[in-house]
C-alpha cells in the first residue's frame, strides 16, 4: 500500500474518497496494449485475467500482465494508462494545494465549491499543528481573517446594491427577490481577505497515469505536507480498488532532486528576504502599469492563418483572400460554429488552423483570481514556487467594488496587511516559509507568465470577457483582447464575450446566461468602451 504522510492538524483533516473508476483499470490497460498487436480482435479484461480458467493459468497470467505493464511503462508507452479514470471526492483541503497542486497541470477535471457563490463559514481553514506561541499567531491571524471577512461583506452590500440596482433598476422593487444576486457580488469581494488556507470540496478526476506521477512527484515547495498526504490517500485509494498498478507504482523524487527544490536550497543565507522584493519591483516594472501585457507573439500570424485555411480547401489566393479566409476562421456571421454552445474547434477542419496563431503575457493576479486563470488548461502559465516570491511584505490584490469607498478600504487594508504581518512573525519565530504561507490572504499577488495559442485564447476570452466573470480575469482578458487587436487587428476583431459571437452568428437568445444576464448589452460596445465596478 502507499504510504500516508502525516499531515498533523488542528480541526479536519483532508478526506479522500474514490467514488468513480473503472472496474478493472489495470487490466483494461494492458487489454488495449495487446489490442494493438491483435489478429483475433479486441483483447478484453477476462483475457488478460484468464477469468474461468484454473487457478494455476490465472497465476501465469498475471505474471505475464505484470511483465508487460512494466515494460510498456519503462519504454514510455503511457497512453494505455490514460483509458481508465479515477474520480475522487476530497474536503477540508486547502485552497493553496489545490491551487498549488491539483490544479497546476491540464490533465484533470474538478468542480470544487464556489468561493464567489458560497458564504464561507467559520472553521473551514486549515490550520497546521505548530508551537504553541506560533500557533496562537496563526489561529489569531485566522480568527480575524474570517471576522473581517464576515464585516467586509456586510459593508460592501450597500455598495454592491447600488451598483446592482442601478444596472437592473426594474429589479429593485424586487428586492427580496434579487437580493442574494447582490451577496453574491459583496462576497466575491469580500472574499480575498480570506487566507489561502481556506478549505474547499470537491470531486476531482484524472486518469490513471497523472496518478502515477501525482505521486512520483508528490515533494513540492508548496503546502508539501498537505500534497504528500493527499497524494497518499488518493494513491491509498487506487491501490485498494486496484492492487494492480503497484507493479508500476515508483518512489516519490526526493524534494532535493527536483530543480525547484534544489535551487532553493541552494541560496545563500538571507537571500529569501532580500530577493522577492527585488523580483517583484523588476517584474512590475515590466508590467508597464497593466495587469496583463503581450510580451510576445507569432509575427506572421494573420498570413498563416490565411495560408492554413486556403491549405484545408485546397484554395488558392486567387480564389479565396487572405481577409475572407480569416472570416471563415474567425468571423461569427462567417463561420456559424462560433454561436453554438459546444466548443467544437478540434472537430472542425477549418476552426483547427486556430491553432497556428500563438500569443504570450505577462501577468500578475490575486491567488484568488489566478485559482480560476488557471482553470484555463490550453493557455499554460508558468506559475511560481510561491514561497520563493513571498517575503510577507504587504503585496496584495484590491478588488474595484472596495476601492470605491473610503472606510471600505481602509477596513480592507487593515485586514490584509494582518495576514502579511502574521506571516512574517511566524517566519522570524523559524516557522518555515511554505507553512507560513497558509496566511497569505487570497489578495496575494501572483506574478507569472502565460501562453496560448488562438484557439484556446479565443475560448478563454469568450469565457471570461462575460461580465459575470470574475472581475480580475474580465480585466486581464479585456487587456489581452485590446493587445492582440493592436498587434493583430484582423484577428483581434473577432474576439468577444459569448455573446458578442451568438449575437454576430446570428443566435437567439443573445446572452446564453437567461436569468444570470449581466444587465449589460455588451455585443453594442466596442471593446475599448468595456467597463465594470461589479
Amino acid at each position: 500500500m502507499a504510504a500516508i504522510f502525516p499531515f498533523p492538524l488542528l480541526g479536519p483533516a483532508p478526506s479522500v474518497r474514490l467514488v468513480n473508476a473503472f472496474a478493472r483499470p489495470f487490466d483494461n490497460a494492458i487489454a488495449t496494449a495487446r489490442t494493438c498487436y491483435s489478429a483475433t480482435g479486441i483483447i478484453t479484461e477476462s483475457d488478460v485475467a484468464g477469468d474461468g480458467l484454473d487457478a494455476q493459468i490465472q497465476a501465469r497470467k498475471s505474471r505475464n500482465r505484470d511483465a508487460l505493464a512494466k515494460s510498456l511503462y519503462q519504454a514510455g508507452h503511457h497512453t494505455t494508462l490514460q483509458h481508465a479514470s479515477f474520480q475522487f471526492a476530497m474536503e477540508n483541503v486547502s485552497r493553496h494545494f489545490i491551487w498549488a497542486f491539483l490544479h497546476s497541470h491540464p490533465f484533470y477535471n474538478s468542480e470544487q465549491v464556489s468561493q464567489r457563490y458560497v458564504t464561507v463559514t467559520r472553521g473551514s481553514v486549515t490550520i497546521p499543528v505548530l508551537e504553541p506561541a506560533a500557533q496562537r499567531i496563526y489561529v489569531e491571524a485566522v480568527e480575524g481573517a474570517m471576522a473581517a471577512y464576515r464585516q467586509l461583506d456586510e459593508m460592501l452590500f450597500p455598495l454592491a446594491s447600488e451598483h446592482y440596482y442601478s444596472r437592473f433598476p426594474g429589479r429593485a422593487k424586487q428586492r427580496e427577490k434579487y437580493d442574494k444576486e447582490v451577496q453574491k457580488k459583496s462576497q466575491e469581494a469580500a472574499r480575498y481577505c480570506l487566507p489561502v488556507a481556506t478549505q474547499a470540496y470537491l470531486y476531482h478526476t484524472v486518469s490513471g497515469v497523472t496518478l502515477l506521477r501525482y505521486h512520483r512527484l508528490l515533494a513540492q515547495v508548496d503546502a508539501p505536507a498537505e500534497t504528500r498526504h493527499v497524494v497518499g490517500l488518493m494513491v491509498q485509494e487506487l491501490l485498494k480498488h486496484d492492487p494492480g498498478f503497484a507493479t508500476v507504482l515508483e518512489e516519490p523524487i526526493d524534494l532535493a532532486s527536483t530543480p525547484e527544490g534544489a535551487y532553493l536550497a541552494g541560496l545563500p543565507q538571507g537571500a529569501a528576504d532580500v530577493l522577492p522584493a527585488k523580483f517583484r519591483q523588476h517584474f512590475d516594472a515590466s508590467l508597464e502599469g497593466k495587469t496583463s501585457k503581450l510580451i510576445d507573439w507569432k509575427t506572421h500570424a494573420e498570413i498563416v492563418l490565411a495560408e492554413s485555411v486556403r491549405e484545408v480547401l485546397g484554395a488558392t489566393p486567387d480564389t479565396l483572400s487572405d481577409d475572407a479566409a480569416i472570416a471563415l476562421a474567425l468571423d461569427p456571421a462567417v463561420n456559424r460554429l462560433h454561436g453554438e454552445d459546444l466548443v467544437l474547434v478540434e472537430h472542425s477542419k477549418i476552426l483547427r488552423t486556430l491553432h497556428h496563431p500563438h500569443y504570450t503575457f505577462r501577468k500578475r493576479l490575486s491567488h484568488t483570481a489566478d485559482s480560476q486563470d488557471q482553470r484555463h488548461r490550453m493557455t499554460p502559465g508558468s506559475r511560481p514556487a510561491l514561497c520563493a516570491q513571498v517575503d510577507f511584505a504587504p503585496d496584495y490584490v484590491t478588488p474595484e467594488l472596495i476601492r470605491t469607498n473610503e472606510r471600505v478600504l481602509a477596513s480592507y487594508r487593515q485586514a490584509v496587511e494582518a495576514l502579511f504581518a502574521a506571516g512574517r512573525r511566524l517566519v522570524d519565530m523559524g516557522v518555515d516559509r511554505a507553512t507560513a504561507a497558509y496566511l497569505l490572504p487570497n489578495a496575494t499577488c501572483i506574478r507569472f507568465t502565460e501562453s496560448g495559442d488562438l484557439a484556446a485564447i479565443h475560448h478563454k476570452l469568450a469565457m471570461r470577457l462575460c461580465y459575470n466573470a470574475q472581475e480580475e480575469i474580465w480585466k486581464a482578458s479585456h487587456e489581452e483582447q485590446l493587445a492582440i487587436r493592436a498587434v493583430h487587428p484582423r484577428l483581434g476583431a473577432h474576439l468577444g464575450p459569448p455573446c458578442d459571437l451568438r449575437y454576430r452568428a446570428g443566435v437567439k437568445p443573445t446572452c446564453p446566461e437567461g436569468p444570470r444576464y449581466c444587465g449589460v448589452p455588451v455585443w453594442k460596445l466596442d471593446a475599448r468602451d468595456y467597463v465594470r465596478v461589479i
